[in-house]
């Protein structure tokens, strides 16, 4: 009989090739899973309404997303973690002075805080979604989750300073995911095993991305991905091939989760 494991799987440079592509081997590893009885979840830093379609295709209905902050298992809202607003408000002032963009995320969509601006396009255009549009009100009475800053690498030190009760995590070359301090796709992924149970040796996890280093860090069968940077591979316990060379299905073939084919 096989014992049942719990596999958390990272969306891009994980799931999805830089051109955002599923590699067909990977979602042939994923039903494979599903067929051999194990619980298959995505743990993202995206927001729920952008990988509703990867869900579909996968056939998952529990995942964590905004990384950590709003957490669904098997299609139930488990837990939610929102920002203080008045922080946040407070963060979009000192952006505003600096010319730092500013986007604001809840469960359902995202608004930008300005019309338009370079950073925020090109950084949706590599993720392959439409810009948000602008409502600069969007954050008022609202609950949201994570809040992205745009600028350039480096310069979030000076928000890291400041906003101590915030987590910074740079994401894409332009773009900041902002969060509740100490929140991350660890925290997310341990509210769903305090939920179900599982034991930390039927726990795995598969990223490539500096949010994923605590999770990498924290589940006991972790895997990086080829394409991780040097930081992130040395946080995880196995390092499989890259996404766009078959990584999901090698790295779950090298942990013994699926038969070698």
């Amino acid at each position: 009989m096989i014992e049942q494991s719990i596999i958390f799987f990272d969306i891009d440079g994980t799931l999805l090739t830089q051109d955002k592509k599923l590699p067909t081997s990977a979602k042939d590893a994923i039903y494979k899973l599903k067929e051999r009885g194990h619980e298959v979840g995505i743990a993202t830093g995206r927001a729920p309404f952008m990988f509703e379609d990867l869900r579909k295709e996968l056939d998952i209905n529990t995942y964590i997303s905004y990384n950590g902050q709003y957490v669904v298992l098997d299609g139930e809202v488990l837990y939610t973690n929102p920002l203080n607003l008045t922080l946040i408000k407070k963060l979009t002032e000192t952006a505003l002075s600096n010319h730092h963009p500013v986007v604001y995320m809840d469960h359902e969509d995202m608004k930008s805080n300005v019309p338009e601006h370079s950073y925020i396009k090109d950084s949706f255009e590599l993720l392959k979604l439409d810009s948000p549009t602008y409502d600069p009100h969007y954050y008022h009475g609202r609950e949201l989750y994570q809040t992205l800053l745009f600028c350039p690498d480096g310069e979030e030190k000076q928000y890291e300073q400041r906003f101590t009760d915030l987590d910074f995590v740079r994401a894409l070359q332009f773009s900041v995911d902002v969060i509740p301090k100490g929140g991350s796709k660890a925290k997310g992924i341990e509210k769903i095993i305090d939920k179900l149970g599982f034991p930390e040796e039927c726990q795995y996890a598969f990223g490539d991305g500096l949010n994923d280093i605590e999770m990498l860090s924290t589940i006991k069968n972790s895997v990086a991905m080829g394409n991780a940077e040097e930081k992130v591979r040395g946080a995880a316990k196995y390092v499989t091939k890259s996404v766009e060379d078959n990584g999901i299905y090698y790295g779950l073939q090298m942990v013994g989760l699926i038969l070698v084919r």
